[in-house]
């Protein structure tokens, strides 16, 4: 039997070694929480929101608790923890409070004869969870929410670097009320993982990880005839356009780029800089970056932590590296200290160009691309070109016409006008091309995993 330890990117200790599960063990998991989806589905939309509730205020209550464990397996700031954990009990409460009302039976009259017509959402079994470590409560917490309202369960593959964030989040689940197998997690490795999309009872498959992955399972999932919702990598670009506020387009570019350690898929990447305002965009941006205080993610002084793993740390380097050997020019970072963990400084790259990772690829980790548009509208040709449709970002003080260009020509699922956020409960979280399709959040992910049933009255 093979093992998965964690390990604390910060001090390069292990923390805990866990046990993964053969197919049959898996497989048993997955049979146990079918049966439990068949009497939660009983219950009313209405009846399965206090359990929703019982569990945010779990997540509240344990919070210094989750925060600390999420630091320590994958090396987050603290203080981003405690945010992160207050998020996911906003989403519970947020689905508890709406999901009756979005889910509820829709009268229609049919319409060829005037007749009763109802539309009903009915809950379709197990989905099947595969998530990534970069916010180990929150991912998997925005598709648990969803779908148990719904009346779906829930099996979770967590990544094997957060196992024991993904267990204590069942724990707490258990312990608030929940229906124990309900929600699963499963230690199993990728074969095994293939091998549970095919199942008969496995209704749904949903994964946040690369797009590589995600072409992975998707292509697996479509041959067993699964539904999948995909939220996937992204470059995401902010546009600092000819009318930016300088000093706005700086603070939130500083803080979208640097936000979770700079490992999070919809955040700031590429800063695509109209001509007017490049020298004065670059200098204070580069100057606030230098600035940044790097160390022990436990220290609230601090700015930045470790990345997730040595793992992560080679692949960002590599980037950067191969980036400037292909003509980038460093501004500031770029060179790592010589110390335990796995500790990237805040970089800023300068001419950035098509066929480097900079501008090409997702770079997870505190990296920052710069790239001169002539103007505006070169500045918004210059965001499509990219693979990915994530998010994005306009810093612009005509409101009106940034609005514009957020609706009519940015070719992603969310944009962000002079300012910077990762996700609201209220509001649709999905991407477009490769960075994924189907939607969560804003009451869309409830509605994913659904059977969408027709019912004609005479």
């Amino acid at each position: 039997m093979s093992t998965i330890t964690t390990v604390n990117p910060a001090t390069e200790k292990a923390i805990q070694t866990y046990d993964t599960m053969t197919k049959k063990q898996a497989t048993e998991q997955l049979d146990a929480c079918h049966a439990a989806f068949l009497e939660w589905r009983k219950l009313s939309h209405q009846e399965r929101a206090p359990y929703l509730k019982k569990i945010g205020q779990a997540l509240r209550d344990n919070a210094d608790e989750l925060a600390t464990l999420m630091t320590n397996e994958t090396g987050k700031l603290l203080k981003d923890g405690h945010v992160e954990v207050e998020l996911c009990a906003a989403i519970f409460d947020y689905t508890a409070e709406n999901g009756p009302e979005i889910l509820a039976d829709e009268e229609r009259k049919q319409g060829l004869n005037g007749k009763r017509g109802v539309v009903s959402y009915q809950p379709i079994g197990v989905v099947y969870s595969i998530q990534p470590w970069n916010f180990p409560i929150y991912q998997p917490v925005r598709m648990l929410a969803s779908n148990l309202m719904a009346g779906n369960g829930c099996v979770l593959k967590h990544a094997s670097i957060c196992t024991g964030s993904g267990l204590r989040l069942r724990e707490l689940c258990i312990e608030a009320g929940l229906p124990e197998n309900l929600f699963q997690v499963i230690v199993i490795d990728h074969n095994t993982s293939d091998n549970l999309i095919a199942h008969p009872k496995v209704r749904g498959v949903t994964l946040t990880g690369s797009d590589g992955a995600g072409q992975h399972v998707g292509a697996v999932a479509a041959k067993a005839l699964k539904k999948t919702v995909l939220e996937l990598g992204s470059n995401d670009a902010y546009l600092v356009l000819e009318d930016a506020d300088i000093k706005t387009a700086v603070k939130f570019s500083v803080m979208g780029r640097l936000y979770n350690n700079g490992q999070t898929c919809v955040s700031a990447k590429r800063f695509i800089v109209t001509d007017k305002v490049y020298d004065a965009f670059v200098d204070a941006f580069v100057a606030q970056m230098n600035d940044i205080v790097m160390g022990d993610p436990t220290d609230e002084n601090n700015q930045l932590g470790p990345l997730s793993s040595q793992d992560q740390f080679d692949t960002v380097k590599e980037q950067v590296d191969t980036s400037v050997a292909k003509g980038a020019k460093i501004l500031c970072g770029g060179k790592p200290p010589e110390r335990t963990g796995a500790y990237y400084p805040s970089t800023v790259l300068e001419d950035v160009t098509p066929g480097m990772p900079a501008y090409d690829d997702e770079i997870f980790g505190p990296v920052a691309a710069i790239i001169r548009a002539k103007d505006d509208v070169d500045a918004m040709r210059l965001a499509n070109d990219s693979r990915y449709g994530l998010g994005g970002g306009i810093f612009c003080t005509d409101e009106d016409h940034a609005l514009r260009l957020a609706r009519d020509h940015f070719d992603t699922g969310m944009v962000r006008i002079n300012s910077f956020g990762a996700a609201d409960p209220n509001m649709p979280f999905g991407g477009v091309k490769n960075s994924g399709y189907g939607r969560e959040h804003g009451g869309f992910g409830m509605k994913e995993f659904v059977n969408i049933k027709s019912i004609f009255l005479p």
